[in-house]
């Protein structure tokens, strides 16, 4: 019972592990001037109030003080299983040789022999304790 909970968590969690690994992410910052504004990871960031007024006098002056930073973090886009073949001729070696120490350290018990397996005691009859008048006190 306690191999199939185990089991359990540890499949749970490695399907986990891989959906999180391929899974990608975008950052987007708004900044006015020094100062951050809003952060959103899966929408467009906020723009703020200074944002119309901003546009107009960049026209101008042709520099705006707010600014959108954005960070993209990239999963995995493929997952790769590599074959026996694929391996070095070391690596098949070492591998081959860890597999075969390691399933040697298993041996099988050997079969208990029980010489009275079929023995079946014989019907009684009278209490042998009470015609022979043996009592436990």
């Amino acid at each position: 019972m306690k191999f199939s909970y185990t089991h359990k968590i540890f499949s749970v969690t490695l399907s986990f592990l891989v959906l999180f690994s391929t899974l990608s992410l975008t950052i987007e910052k708004h900044f006015c001037g020094d100062k951050l504004m809003d952060v959103a990871i899966f929408t467009e960031s906020e723009k703020c109030a200074m944002e119309a007024f901003e546009i107009e006098q960049a026209k101008i002056t042709k520099q705006s003080c707010c600014k959108d930073e954005i960070d993209v973090i990239e999963g995995l886009s493929q997952l790769t299983t590599n074959s026996f073949e694929d391996l070095d001729d070391l690596q098949k070696q070492v591998l081959t040789a860890f597999s075969f120490s390691y399933l040697n350290l298993f041996e099988a018990l050997p079969n208990l022999i029980i010489p009275h397996k079929d023995y079946a005691p014989p019907i009684l009859i009278k209490d042998i304790h009470v015609l022979d008048e043996t009592y436990l006190i």
